[in-house]
């Protein structure tokens, strides 16, 4: 096949340092942290060391949608982590998430600070504790959850696996590309159909799953992952598109989606937020007429 050289894998794998890809530098086949440093702490409850990425969307939009319901408790300081250069491999990160992966949350509302790390862990804490985006009649929760743990078991075949080989791996390989892009038409499709008969995933209420799968899949369709919307079709999905829509229409999700961003207009970014009055009126709308 195009771009796939013949490999015979040897008896023992070894580690290449150099090979190759946008983020050789940070990939290892180890854990634990490589230097000393300690994070910092604000003043409100909850402590965010993230990035603006899909993953740490989820969590701001989340805060973000909790103070909109007037959850003042939900205050939080937000902390950039520059995943490329290696902040996550922190003494400080490691001791608050030892997978060294963003977000990873500290609450220290109580009186003795807990740590949250895993997105969707981080989701139902928070929901749980504010009870809010987390329907407790037991079908709709079973539905809710269902759907939150089919992101965290999905997005792997579309971040690490799609993403990867079509726009980051240092060459093409056809096998590769079209195995993942077969597997992310297929959950696009899941979606789609899921998103014909209810209007949001758990059913008629917004809840953590919508939260959780939307900075990917939403932004799959929009046109803002990898470029790929064109070669994946997503005009197809004309379900998924209804219910991005809808959710980036949430002041709340505008807000999140800024918090930590590196990418796209500096004016649609804001690093570090530390209170409410960071967010700017035009800013937000600026950037929901942009995407």
């Amino acid at each position: 096949m195009s771009g796939s050289p013949e490999y015979v894998p040897p008896k023992v794998w070894t580690w290449n340092k150099a090979n190759g890809g946008q983020f050789a530098n940070i990939n290892r086949p180890i854990s634990g942290p490589t230097h000393d440093k300690e994070l910092p702490i604000g003043r409100h409850p909850l402590q965010l060391y993230s990035l603006g990425t899909p993953n740490g969307q989820k969590v701001t939009i989340m805060l973000e949608e909790l103070l909109a319901l007037g959850h003042s408790g939900a205050e939080y300081d937000a902390w950039l982590i520059r995943i490329g250069e290696g902040d996550q491999f922190g003494s400080g990160f490691v001791a608050v998430n030892p997978n060294s992966k963003i977000p990873a949350l500290m609450d220290r509302s109580g009186q003795k600070p807990i740590r949250v790390f895993e997105s969707g862990a981080i989701l139902t804490y928070l929901a749980e504790k504010f009870d809010a985006f987390l329907p407790t009649e037991p079908s709709e929760r079973a539905e809710c959850l269902s759907w939150l743990f089919w992101q965290m078991g999905s997005a792997p075949y579309l971040g690490g696996g799609f993403g990867h080989f079509y726009a980051y791996a240092p060459v093409k390989i056809e096998y590769a590309i079209d195995r993942f892009a077969m597997e992310v038409k297929r959950q696009l499709d899941v979606l789609d159909r899921r998103l014909a008969e209810s209007e949001y995933l758990a059913g008629n209420q917004y809840t953590i799953a919508d939260i959780a799968v939307w900075p990917w899949y939403g932004g799959l369709v929009k046109g803002w992952t990898y470029g790929a919307a064109e070669f994946l079709q997503v005009e197809d999905y004309k379900n998924v598109l209804r219910w991005a829509d809808t959710i980036l229409s949430r002041p709340a999700v505008q807000r999140g989606r800024m918090v930590n961003r590196l990418s796209g207009d500096p004016a649609s970014q804001l690093h570090e937020r530390h209170d409410a009055s960071d967010f700017d009126t035009k800013t937000q709308d600026k950037l929901a007429a942009a995407e």
